[in-house]
Parts: C-alpha cells; structure tokens; sequence
C-alpha cells in the first residue's frame, strides 16, 4: 500500500543549505530525498548512542581509501 510521508521543515544555515544542494547534484539526488536519507540515518545513530551528548562523542570513522563513485568502480570492473 506504499508509505505514508509527512512533509517536515527545517531551518538551515545558507552556506548548509547549498552544500546540501551541491551534495544532492553530485549524487542525482532532490534535496528532498537526500534531506529525508540523512535525517533517517542520523535517527538511527542517535537511537543506537542513546542520546545527544553520546552521540556528539562518537567519532565517525574514515575509510582508509578513498570512496570512489559508483560510475568508477563500475568502469573498473567493466576493464
């Protein structure tokens, strides 16, 4: 039967704001979508940590490469 969404909005620095654009370009994304994606991931973390100030302790840690886009490790697989 699909699912139900809510509309939300949010009040965001300028400069947050067209990073998040700029971010929702490269990954062919709305703002919209990739807006709801990382709300949903960060939902996530903060009920795994328990709360705010768990959460803002935790350190997000980094590959040791490099992520490459998914275009590119599709055009190296292809070689």
């Amino acid at each position: 039967m699909g699912q139900w969404k809510a509309p939300i909005s949010l009040r965001v620095r300028q400069a947050l704001r067209a990073e998040l654009e700029e971010l929702s370009i490269r990954e062919r994304r709305t703002l919209g979508n990739l807006g709801e994606l990382v709300l949903e991931w960060a939902y996530e973390q903060l009920k795994q940590a328990g709360s705010m100030e768990r959460l803002l302790q935790c350190r997000i840690r980094l590959p040791a490469e490099p992520i490459q886009p998914v275009e590119a490790r599709l055009a190296s697989k292809r070689e």
